[in-house]
């Protein structure tokens, strides 16, 4: 693995959160077999959203106000501070109660998975894991977010 401990950032708990809602959003075969196929879980598109701006305030602020406290540089930030716009965009397009459908098959949706895929993976990468692992169940979360 090599990277750094997933826990060594201040504010650990909301990386973990960003990372996994980033994961989710970036990978079309878990959105066919778990979203779509309404897999217990793993919650939807709109829980996987609120996961990613809740704590931190992506949805009013920069990520690179978090640098050193969420995100480990600017480059990272950046990633996510672009995913984030577009996937906003999209859920204020079709509504945070539409079906999964209207997300997958909204216009802006492979730029959006393509945006949070390239922050995905940036992050895993940095914090010595495996992009290309499944993504983790809001269950095994709560355990990873637990003091």
């Amino acid at each position: 693995m090599g990277g750094m401990p997933l826990n060594d950032m201040p504010w650990w708990r909301w990386r973990i959160n960003v990372r996994s809602a980033l994961h989710m959003l970036s990978d079309p075969g878990f959105h066919e077999t778990t979203w779509l196929a309404g897999q217990e879980g793993y919650g939807d598109v709109t829980d996987a959203v609120y996961r990613l701006v809740e704590d931190t305030w992506l949805d009013n602020w920069s990520a690179e106000k978090y640098v050193g406290a969420v995100f480990r540089d600017s480059g990272e930030a950046a990633l996510v501070d672009v995913a984030v716009l577009r996937v906003l965009r999209i859920m204020h397009q079709v509504g945070p109660d539409a079906p999964v459908s209207a997300y997958l098959e909204h216009q802006g949706w492979p730029d959006a998975v393509r945006a949070a895929r390239e922050a995905h993976v940036r992050m895993a990468q940095a914090d010595g894991e495996d992009p290309d692992a499944p993504p983790r169940s809001l269950d095994v979360l709560r355990i990873m977010t637990r003091s």
